[in-house]
């Protein structure tokens, strides 16, 4: 049979399959809801006068064996007349009214046309059949990382020109800390696909990782590609900037930080690492800004300093003055800012935790002890 044959007997079965098997069901469900009597019993009037006639047989019976007398056979005939009359006049309970069959019909019409209908939308009876094996992005979804990258290097070693299974298996290198394999894995999909520069940059990430520090000249090749083949890539950019650094080639470092700085649009998390690194690579790989941070503690502590020699003030403001010199490791100056604390407030009591805090930090206690 010609190989166009194939492709259009394909469809065509699947709709035949498909419409006789919803005919059965909303055949099927028709027959259901049709009205019909199952298992029908007798008269039910009939049973109520034979229990009746029952009663009334009964109270004649104990009148004759002097069970009753007259008078109360006769107000037992009474009661039992009551009951038949109130048993007549009890309007019978209509049972639900059945749902016409037009409806129903229609309803069942209406499903099986909404039904092929969205299918004839949203399904593709004209793919062939692809068996979980054949599609190891959706075997790996429901297997643990190291079984599944075992079941998907099987499925490459049988198909190495598989694409779809070098896509899943390059990262789930990566994440297990396989980066040579990554790295050929990478390779591999180049090899397969055109060359882009999000490719270029995941097999340059994976040969610095395996590099383990040491740099790759492979890997600076690639993301030079990379960055000139997309002037929008940032993840290029990134990697040369960090490895410039790393080589102490600080002005070519700075281009590229100045580089992502000018195509962010603000509400990047790697915003603050390329400011501090462009300032960095622009003062020839000094950080300046830890300096900076310094002096401006110990101007603050000195400002601190300064009013409580002079004016004193209270326990705490003692105590955290006390705590900026330990932090700066400046002792000499915390024992000071003790001693003076100590004088301030004789009394153990008044001082709070100073002491401790003193303690702690191996200083000499002195004054009034608790």
């Amino acid at each position: 049979m010609p190989h166009w044959a194939n492709k259009r007997l394909g469809p065509m079965i699947f709709w035949s399959i498909a419409i006789a098997v919803t005919a059965i069901a909303c055949a099927a469900l028709y027959y259901a809801a049709a009205g019909r009597t199952v298992n029908a019993t007798g008269d039910e009037m009939a049973d109520h006068n034979r229990q009746f006639r029952m009663a009334l047989e009964a109270i004649e019976a104990d009148e004759r064996s002097g069970k009753l007398d007259a008078e109360q056979a006769l107000a037992a005939r009474g009661e039992l007349a009551r009951d038949v009359l109130r048993s007549k006049s009890a309007p019978v309970s209509a049972g639900a009214k059945p749902l016409g069959m037009t409806p129903v019909l229609f309803g069942l019409i209406a499903t099986a046309a909404l039904s092929l209908g969205i299918y004839t939308f949203l399904g593709r009876p004209d793919l062939p059949a692809q068996p979980l094996a054949g599609r190891p992005e959706l075997a790996a979804q429901s297997l643990d990382l190291r079984e599944a990258v075992t079941r998907i290097e099987a499925r490459l070693a049988q198909t190495p020109d598989d694409l779809r299974g070098w896509q899943v298996i390059a990262p789930a290198y990566l994440e297990m800390g396989r980066f040579g394999d990554a790295a050929n894995a990478y390779r591999r999909l180049l090899a397969l696909s055109e060359p882009t520069a999000e490719l270029q940059t995941d097999l340059a990430e994976a040969l610095l990782l395996d590099a383990d520090g040491a740099g790759s000249e492979e890997a600076m090749g690639l993301l030079r590609q990379a960055a000139d083949a997309d002037s929008a890539h940032i993840r290029s950019r990134l990697y040369l900037a960090a490895e410039f650094m790393r080589l102490e080639r600080y002005e070519e470092a700075a281009a590229y930080w100045q580089q992502v700085l000018d195509r962010a649009t603000g509400d990047e998390p790697w915003l603050p690492a390329a400011r501090q690194g462009l300032a960095v690579a622009q003062n020839d790989g000094v950080d300046a800004t830890g300096a900076e941070q310094a002096e401006r503690i110990a101007g603050m502590v000195s400002g601190l300093a300064e009013r409580l020699f002079d004016g004193g003030g209270t326990v705490e403001e003692w105590a955290q003055l006390v705590r900026s010199y330990l932090v700066l490791g400046d002792r000499d100056n915390a024992q000071r800012a003790y001693d003076a604390a100590v004088d301030a407030y004789p009394a153990a009591f008044d001082r709070g935790g100073l002491d401790t805090l003193a303690l702690d930090a191996g200083l000499t206690l002195n004054g009034e002890q608790p």
